[in-house]
């Protein structure tokens, strides 16, 4: 008697894949975003840092990787492309020189104001009722949560 073997393949099939509306929503939203920061002159993860560095200032390289998933080894290029056009400095910890702390710049901080217009432009490019919008943050940030 053969036993059935087959295989069977639904699994593979793109419709049923959570990875792949996330990966194809994130890009669109990333392009929506490109206008306004080509403004500014900054990349998508260059604004994000950007962000972090308004609201506390002053912060480390681990922490700020740790706030926006990033390694230290997509961060540092990141961080000294940024320091080249004097939006942030950059200094070791005198008591541990391992340790590099990241710290806004005027420059830097002169964008906020710019910047602070990006989140109601983008709000009107995707029509997504606030209640949805308030899910989705709340099951995305799960999902990244389990990390």
């Amino acid at each position: 008697m053969e036993e059935n073997t087959e295989i069977n393949y639904d699994c593979l099939k793109l419709e049923n894949q959570l990875c792949f509306p996330l990966y194809a929503a994130s890009r669109e939203i990333l392009r929506k975003y490109t206008p306004f920061l080509k403004e500014l002159n900054i990349t998508y993860t260059q604004y994000i840092v950007l962000m972090v560095l308004w609201e506390v200032k002053e912060t480390t390289v681990g922490e700020i990787g740790k706030k926006l998933f990033l390694d230290t080894g997509t961060l540092s290029p990141l961080l000294k492309s940024m320091e080249s056009r004097n939006l942030l400095c950059r200094t070791r910890d005198k008591n541990d020189e391992r340790i590099v702390k990241i710290a806004i710049t005027p420059e830097g901080e002169a964008l906020k104001e710019k910047a602070s217009q990006i989140p109601q432009q983008i709000g009107k490019c995707i029509s997504l009722p606030q209640e949805d919008a308030k899910e989705l943050y709340r099951i995305l940030y799960s999902l990244l949560s389990q990390q």
